[in-house]
């Protein structure tokens, strides 16, 4: 498929689908972290497993809009997995 055949992104559907690349990254960080520690392994891998799913799914069903309700929600379901990683990383070491 050309590259002319596919619509250009607007600016908020660039801004989520860059939200959702940064936290998957972050995911696969902290997996990597987790199979060379053994700390928090379970939650690593099902994380990275839920952000898959998750991401596929909702872009399915928004019909390819990072700029869905849908996809927004996958997005802060994992913003505050994050913010709960590092709320229990700030606790282990208090």
């Amino acid at each position: 498929m050309a590259s002319q055949d596919l619509p250009a992104l607007e600016p908020a559907q660039k801004r989520w689908a860059l939200a959702a690349a940064c936290l998957f990254l972050l995911s696969i960080g902290f997996l990597g972290f987790s199979l060379n520690t053994g700390i928090m392994r379970p939650f690593a891998i099902g994380w990275v497993a839920l952000q898959i799913f998750g991401y596929v799914g909702a872009i399915k069903m928004a019909k390819g809009d990072f700029a869905h309700p849908l996809f927004k929600s996958q997005i802060m379901l994992h913003v505050m997995a994050a913010t709960l990683l590092i709320v229990v990383i700030i606790r282990a070491f208090s």
